[in-house]
């Protein structure tokens, strides 16, 4: 039997594909591919800062340098690895009869440069098909408009996001006896009320017999299913069987890491921070931080007053559901107290992300707000970041994404969620019922 010949093909790679991963040039396999100068010229204006794009800048360009050797760049070059393809840098100029993206769309811009790369190498390699690759919807929409094939970058991205882990299983028909034994005894073995199927680790389950039902939960320290009690958490009672679940995996001394995903208004971050507080005897201090994500793609830079003045607007939400927490006592109770003086001795520490980027977290309960703004690599330099005994939380709606380049496929917690469940440090659950008030459950239900 003849063997299929594979299509030869060559990936032109977008700006918006090396910063949201660097090392991206070498996941295409046997195929080739080309760099528009003008991802050059872009990855020059990112290459100094401190945030992902300017690392994902600095670290493509150290890449190519040692790809290319000593090498001319406008010629294909190898890449290196069995099974690889080649590279170079493509030119922008529109002749040849080539098709002008300038003159096109009526105006000279990083994009439509990039685009006529991509134009000018399609007519240059007939035998060869030629797709732009790129995260900006806009651009891949612009190149199938002028005839050239366009797909986003999906290394790595899951495939079916409705099947994502929630971290909860609901079990109906369950021997009564075994639910009674669980509130009797606290615990059970998998196999008396799972039967043949094998629990995942850290996983939550709902077990219900008619009328009557547990809470519960499969330790993978002891190999046992465990009664899960509705604990309150500095002045804040669970709502909902998710809610008790996602304070009882951040209380859990054994699980270092957990997610909670969620709509808004279901407690994510409110469920976080108070249980944050109710172990605060265990670590010198609570961070609680979220990307920094300006609205119509402006820096803060344009804000007016001082850097304190420009991050406040960012901050104010996580500000809020503190003070929800300490409303729960009277100005004269202790608990009331203790936050204000935790903050002034900043022991609870409320700021932006990339204050603390670069440091090293030990003895610390770090929660990240809004995390599904964040790309894969962030979420793993955070946790790379984790010294001994540090607990990190990571809370928020992968449905819910302000950055340009991410969706609910791609962003850092979807990705979290995916790839580390089933392991004995990490807990996850995916909160479904509103709590804020009837009023925002109509919104996110109707609207």
């Amino acid at each position: 039997m003849a063997k299929t010949k594979k299509e030869n093909k060559v990936f032109v790679l977008d700006t918006s594909v090396i910063i949201y991963e660097h090392n991206s040039i070498l996941n295409f396999d046997e195929h080739d591919i080309g760099i528009p100068i003008t991802v050059l010229e872009e990855l020059d204006n990112f290459k100094k800062g401190n945030d992902t794009k300017n690392f994902e800048a600095r670290e493509f360009i150290r890449l190519i340098d040692k790809l290319a050797k000593d090498q001319m760049l406008h010629n294909w070059n190898p890449l290196n690895g069995k099974g690889k393809g080649r590279f170079k840098v493509l030119m922008d100029t529109g002749s040849n009869g080539s098709l002008d993206a300038n003159r096109i769309f009526n105006e000279d811009k990083a994009d439509h440069r990039i685009l006529n790369s991509a134009l000018l190498l399609q007519k240059e390699e007939k035998g060869k098909k030629v797709i732009l690759v790129s995260k900006d919807v806009n651009l891949r929409l612009k190149a199938k408009a002028l005839g050239l094939q366009a797909e986003d970058y999906t290394t790595g991205k899951i495939q079916n996001i409705s099947s994502l882990y929630t971290g909860k299983t609901i079990v109906d028909d369950v021997d009564p006896n075994v639910i009674n034994l669980l509130y009797d005894k606290g615990y059970c073995p998998p196999a008396e009320i799972l039967g043949r199927q094998a629990p995942m680790k850290n996983h939550y389950y709902i077990f219900r017999s008619g009328k009557k039902s547990v809470l519960a939960f499969y330790n993978s320290a002891n190999g046992m299913v465990e009664q899960v009690e509705k604990r309150n958490a500095y002045g804040i009672k669970p709502r909902n069987a998710e809610q008790a679940f996602a304070i009882h995996a951040v209380l859990k001394p054994e699980v270092k890491l957990v997610s909670i995903q969620g709509v808004a208004g279901t407690g994510k971050t409110l469920i976080a921070l108070a249980a944050a507080l109710e172990q605060k005897k265990e670590f010198k201090q609570i961070y609680l931080a979220r990307p920094i994500v300006p609205l119509s793609n402006k820096d803060i830079g344009f804000l007016p007053g001082d850097i304190k003045s420009k991050i406040n607007p960012y901050m104010e939400p996580l500000w809020d559901n503190l003070k929800f927490i300490q409303n729960q006592y009277g100005e004269s109770d202790k608990e009331y107290s203790k936050i204000t003086e935790m903050i002034n001795l900043e022991k609870l520490v409320i700021t932006p992300l990339a204050y603390i980027r670069g440091r090293s977290l030990s003895n610390i309960c770090f929660i990240v707000d809004e995390a599904q703004n964040l790309t894969p690599h962030e979420v793993k330099t955070i946790i790379t970041r984790a010294g001994e005994n540090t607990k990190i939380i990571f809370t928020g709606d992968i449905y819910q994404i302000d950055t340009p380049y991410l969706d609910s496929q791609s962003n850092g917690l979807s990705n979290l969620i995916d790839r580390l469940k089933d392991h004995e440090l990490y807990a996850h659950i995916t909160l479904e019922k509103g709590e804020r008030s009837e009023l925002a459950n109509l919104a996110n239900e109707l609207l």
